[in-house]
């Protein structure tokens, strides 16, 4: 299949899951995840209708966005803090995991004259190989960040399964919805946007409650993961 009959076959999946979840399809946001693919896919994929694209390596992402500034571009990556000097053009950024990190691009959204739309990314699975803050740390560090980085905008959180069957990751969405649901209603916040769930696991994560799914391989028809 191309590229089109590959978004359409995601978009039915993620209806179902939505179905069986209770909520409109339209709740939830497919990011395309280019980090495998040339110009030519990214062509085919913003004629196909699917607009919003992330990127999680800074030096590719600077010469795509100068490339399609039509699309609504996210940072699917690990941020170093050196890098944030090229990330003024993205619309979210999904992996702010330290207070370091947050002061950097607090100060280059104030230079750039922005208030910069990020999400926390949660380590929920506990898995040493994968950056994030602990459960128990996001409280703190929203308190933090929302007090001192006034030129930033938590929207939500993000978080990544382990590589496993996809039944098996469905506790650790469920987690995370419960902290985003919990720390919303605690800090009397309004988040929108629960990140999570991949090719192997978006329907699983639409079940458990993800506003947005970051979908590679099964766009493009690549073997690839999408982060």
């Amino acid at each position: 299949m191309g590229i089109q009959e590959n978004l359409a076959s995601v978009r039915q999946r993620l209806g179902q899951a939505a179905q069986r979840r209770g909520v409109d399809a339209s709740a939830v946001k497919i990011l395309g995840v280019t980090k495998y693919v040339g110009e030519e896919e990214i062509r085919e994929l913003l004629a196909a209708g699917l607009t919003c694209l992330g990127e999680n390596r800074i030096q590719q992402a600077e010469q795509r966005l100068k490339l399609f500034p039509e699309a609504e571009w996210h940072f699917i990556g690990h941020l170093q803090t050196n890098k944030v000097r090229f990330c003024k053009d993205f619309a979210l950024i999904h992996s702010l995991d330290r207070f370091r990190l947050a002061q950097a691009l607090d100060n280059r959204a104030e230079q750039w004259g922005k208030i910069q739309k990020v999400l926390v990314q949660v380590n929920m699975s506990g898995e040493d190989s994968k950056h994030g803050l602990a459960p128990e740390q996001v409280r703190s560090f929203v308190e933090k960040v929302s007090l001192e980085c006034p030129n930033l905008d938590i929207r939500g959180l993000m978080t990544m399964a382990p590589f496993i069957a996809a039944e098996e990751t469905r506790p650790i969405f469920r987690q995370t919805k419960e902290l985003y649901d919990q720390l919303q209603q605690e800090l009397g916040l309004a988040w929108d946007t629960l990140s999570m769930g991949m090719t192997n696991d978006f329907e699983v994560a639409v079940e458990e409650g993800a506003t947005l799914v970051r979908i590679g391989s099964a766009l493009f028809a690549k073997e690839e993961d999408d982060e």
